[in-house]
């Protein structure tokens, strides 16, 4: 899941070389942290956060596929 948020999140910024996404295993759940440029974190969180919303929507859908609680934090 960790390749998929890089992947969309490269597609969405224009510094692709700042962007930054860690995995965090915490016992049964998973948090992906995603850092990007100051001047990108505008378009990663999009008008009233629906962009951030409809990432992390897309990666609950699939970890509850896998049974598996997996949350997605934005930062700089």
């Amino acid at each position: 899941m960790k390749e998929l948020v890089d992947y969309i999140v490269k597609n969405l910024v224009i510094n692709e070389d700042k962007v930054s996404v860690s995995e965090i295993e915490n016992g049964d759940e998973t948090v992906i942290q995603v850092t990007v440029d100051p001047e990108d974190m505008g378009r990663v969180i999009g008008k009233s956060g629906k962009v951030a919303s409809s990432i992390r929507a897309i990666i609950k859908s699939i970890s509850s596929r896998q049974h598996k609680k997996v949350y997605v934090k934005f930062g700089e």
